[in-house]
């Protein structure tokens, strides 16, 4: 359940079906052991689930039944969130904003506040200041923003903690055990909450839009120098695009002597 009383956004048709604001058919409650990508949030989920049965919809049982508001939430516990349905872009559209509990890009159904530029993640909201993970015997309480790293992997003060999950330090917030010292991520327990380790799925990244266009550019690049310097002859040809392909730069030219 949410770290706040929810109000129902959804028509309740009966036990395991709903009507949802962001679909036009009925979606049923089911537990599929299969992963899936969200249509609402975007993100990976697996097991419980509300999914169309006339075509492919489906939305984690967290973001079916999110409110339209979330007040004194004790993650952002000074103003009110509202549940909005399409992400907020940054840099000129060009950029997904990220969520300030996961640090990762928020791509759907994200609860973001008016007054400020807070906001997360669906599944992030069902965490609260303190949790009880599967993971780990004691209970966990969420450290404090300023000492955790920054969403650019800033660490001036040293506080980047590793996660006993994923082995790392990494952007976003950050579980501290009251007795011993094991710490968790909250994007790495998100697993925990939208059923990836409950069946064995491994977290998954969402590849990156940045990544994807530079990967498209470098080919696009290569293949007009290629093209470009066809004339020159085969052999030096596949000599410079291998070059320029393998980061290695140009090829050295020996210097001609008298």
């Amino acid at each position: 359940e949410f770290a706040t009383s929810p109000l129902q956004p959804t028509g309740q048709l009966g036990k395991d079906h709903i009507l949802h604001f962001s679909h036009p058919h009925t979606l049923a409650q089911v537990l599929l052991p299969e992963l899936f990508t969200c249509s609402g949030c975007k993100e990976y989920g697996a097991g419980n689930r509300f999914a169309c049965q006339q075509c492919d919809f489906q939305l984690h049982d967290f973001c079916a039944l999110s409110p339209q508001l979330l007040k004194c939430h004790p993650l952002h516990g000074q103003h009110q969130l509202g549940l909005y349905s399409k992400p907020k872009t940054v840099k000129g559209g060009m950029l997904w904003a990220r969520c300030d509990v996961c640090g990762k890009p928020t791509r759907g159904f994200t609860f973001r506040c008016s007054a400020c530029n807070f906001q997360m993640h669906p599944c992030c909201a069902m965490f609260s200041s303190e949790m009880n993970f599967l993971a780990h015997p004691h209970s966990m309480t969420l450290v404090p923003a300023a000492m955790t790293l920054s969403s650019g992997g800033v660490d001036p003060a040293g506080f980047g903690f590793v996660c006993g999950e994923c082995k790392r330090k990494r952007s976003g917030r950050v579980y501290r055990c009251t007795v011993c010292d094991y710490h968790v991520h909250a994007v790495c327990a998100k697993s925990m909450i939208n059923g990836l380790q409950a069946y064995g799925i491994k977290a998954l990244e969402k590849p990156s839009m940045l990544g994807a266009v530079g990967r498209l550019a470098s080919h696009v690049f290569i293949g007009f120098i290629g093209g470009l310097i066809e004339g020159l002859g085969e052999g030096v040809g596949e000599v410079l695009v291998q070059s320029i392909g393998g980061g290695r730069g140009w090829p050295n030219r020996r210097r001609r002597t008298e």
